[in-house]
């Protein structure tokens, strides 16, 4: 199994969005696919509810008492979708269990703050220090050509993990999402 966490110390910076794109492009591509949840607001099973009968199958994990916890059936493909402000025995076992640690961030100030603070988290994690762990920016809501997107890209040169995406700022993803899509 191979297993994408999406995680950010800041909420609001598109966990959910950028996890349930994740996992609904998996099963599309016809893996067994599994969304899984830390957060008990439970906005991923939310959106499965809304999710077309004729979409790509998914199944949802309720990860939130035991982030660590085995699926009751074996998928190929697992996406977590995690919560903001975890706290460190969290981040540590959402880590350990990943292969893939995506970090969403924002064009704002504050969206820095909250990646810095998440970096130094797990930057004191055994598999990232030993380079065990894949660990990746998207840069989401972002409006081309603007500061906020020049500001942002600096920030995310200056960080040692590679950026692998820019999402623009569009009104699609909050249409999808309202689709289960």
């Amino acid at each position: 199994m191979f297993v994408v966490a999406v995680a950010n110390a800041k909420g609001g910076c598109g966990k959910t969005t950028i996890a349930t794109h994740l996992a609904a492009q998996f099963a599309r591509q016809g893996y067994s696919s599994a969304l899984g949840a830390l957060d008990r607001q439970k906005s991923a099973k939310t959106w499965l509810g809304r999710r077309p009968k004729d979409a790509a199958k998914l199944r949802f994990a309720d990860l939130s008492d035991a982030p660590d916890a085995e699926l009751a059936k074996p998928v190929e493909r697992l996406v977590i979708d995690s919560v903001a402000a975890m706290k460190d025995k969290l981040v540590e076992k959402v880590v350990k269990r990943a292969d893939l640690i995506v970090i969403p961030t924002g064009p704002s100030a504050y969206d820095e703050d909250g990646v810095r603070l998440f970096l130094k988290q797990i930057e004191l994690l055994k598999p990232i220090k030993k380079n065990k762990r894949a660990v990746a920016f998207v840069a989401n809501r972002v409006r081309p050509r603007t500061r906020a997107a020049t500001r942002l890209s600096a920030f995310l040169e200056e960080i040692a993990f590679p950026q692998i995406a820019t999402i623009r700022d569009s009104q699609a993803y909050v249409d999808l999402a309202a689709r289960g899509l």
